[in-house]
């Protein structure tokens, strides 16, 4: 078990991923994945569940922090465990391979491909504010954000990289400017402000949470690429820390620019938030420049998605938990090439025939389900693993840790009892891996992938 902590995964003497990704790399796959589009239009959503500017700002913040040691946790996963794969592989090592299949396959099937192919759909829409577009033109469109983006991916880890770096960058200045136009505004109306009388439910602020908490969903998605990191003990932790730091600097900054044009009220009621910030304080051009961010932001998330999202086939490929030719590098890119080919088919299987956007809202639930146990592998490993190296610790740890998980597990129980189908629907993804009878091509037989026959 020990030995594991050494290498990336079970390769078979394979050729691993060359460690190629610094920490600035890897702070911009952080910062491009979770700033995605939910800051222009979830405003909207919490603005109808919480009275007062304090109480958003709060659940902001508050949200922020909770990510903020989720990240911590994975960090010390991460020094301890840096192999590719990530998420997959803390969970291999803490409840073994069963948990860790259905976790890969989940995402696969559900959570990365669902989430990239939804925000491509969003690209197309928001395009349209530049070009006119058909039913058939904007799903052309989409499918055409995966397929270049896939191309970059596959041609080299540099060139994604590059793509996120410069993308990152963009949508961060963008949103800069966004926010430093309503605080240099001229001409600001009074928030409203909620009378005494309104009181704040503890439903209204679990629903607000919720939004706020999927708002920063995605600064796991860095794991996967940890066999790819140089000298992840640190850099792994410097990205974590930096990331969500400066993502929720942004989001918190950003509501407050929002309340500062615009009532509570007027938040609530409006679907593009930063589309009419944009044009209370841009004039004729807002419109036109809050469209332009949300496309450099879609595709920052986009390209982070396709980049990390190949690597869970990757890794289950090495420990034999996939198809073998999942876990190839190309010869001369360096790449999972074939891992990254076939999640961008998949993808663009989803957005044309829409089922993206009922796939992608039944797998969240559980997608929170592997984050929770993900967190908590700190805890197990702890006691599994007591003498096992690590670089670094958790930091407020026991507390941190359990403060996590408490509202990791009121987040997931509201989502069951608040959208009853589509929960039952993620309790489906998950038994479709945990019943998945697999059959490996190149061994003759059966793997230890017949899960629901012969078992492990």
């Amino acid at each position: 078990m020990r030995e594991r902590l050494k290498v990336e995964s079970q390769t078979g003497g394979k050729a691993d991923l060359v460690r190629r990704l610094g920490m600035l790399d890897a702070t911009a796959i952080v910062i491009g994945i979770v700033i995605g589009s939910g800051i222009f239009v979830l405003p909207n959503l919490i603005a109808r569940n919480l009275p007062s500017s304090s109480a958003i700002t709060t659940a902001w913040v508050v949200s922020g922090v909770l990510s903020f040691f989720g990240a911590l946790a994975y960090a010390e996963l991460g020094a301890m465990m840096p192999a590719t794969g990530g998420q997959y592989v803390y969970l291999r090592e803490a409840y073994g391979p069963l948990c860790a299949f259905v976790c890969g396959w989940t995402f696969m099937l559900a959570v990365l491909s669902g989430g990239s192919a939804w925000l491509a759909v969003t690209f197309s829409i928001y395009a349209g504010y530049f070009l006119p577009m058909t039913p058939a033109t904007s799903k052309l469109v989409a499918v055409g954000l995966i397929a270049v983006l896939s191309a970059v991916n596959y041609v080299g880890v540099k060139e994604g990289v590059w793509v996120q770096r410069t993308f990152t960058f963009l949508k961060i200045a963008a949103l800069a400017v966004l926010i430093g136009a309503a605080f240099m505004a001229p001409h600001v109306p009074a928030v409203a402000v909620a009378p005494a009388s309104a009181r704040i439910s503890f439903g209204h602020f679990s629903v607000a949470m919720a939004a706020c908490l999927m708002a920063y969903n995605g600064w796991s998605y860095v794991s996967f690429v940890a066999g790819e990191v140089r000298d992840p003990q640190r850099n792994l932790l410097r990205a974590l820390v930096i990331g969500m730091a400066a993502v929720a600097i942004l989001y918190v900054a950003a509501n407050l620019a929002y309340l500062r044009v615009m009532s509570i009220p007027e938040i609530a009621s409006t679907e593009r938030v930063g589309a009419d910030l944009a044009t209370r304080t841009m004039g004729r051009i807002g419109g036109t420049f809050v469209s332009l961010t949300v496309l450099l932001s879609i595709i920052g998330a986009v390209n982070g998605c396709i980049l990390t999202a190949a690597r869970l086939p990757f890794a289950q490929a090495r420990d034999r938990l996939f198809f073998s030719s999942f876990g190839e590098i190309h010869q001369r890119f360096q790449t999972p090439a074939k891992a990254i080919v076939w999640g961008g088919i998949w993808t663009a299987i989803l957005v044309v025939s829409g089922s993206y956007d009922t796939l992608y809202t039944y797998s969240i639930l559980a997608a929170w389900i592997f984050y929770t146990m993900s967190v908590s592998a700190v805890l197990v490993l702890r006691r599994k693993m007591p003498q096992a190296a690590r670089p670094y610790s958790m930091w407020g740890y026991p507390i941190t840790l359990w403060a996590f998980l408490a509202v990791s597990v009121g987040f997931m129980v509201n989502e069951v009892v608040a959208e009853p189908w589509p929960s039952f629907m993620a309790f489906v993804i998950v038994a479709t891996g945990i019943c998945t009878d697999f059959e490996h091509p190149v061994h003759n037989g059966p793997l230890a992938l017949d899960i629901c026959g012969e078992g492990w």
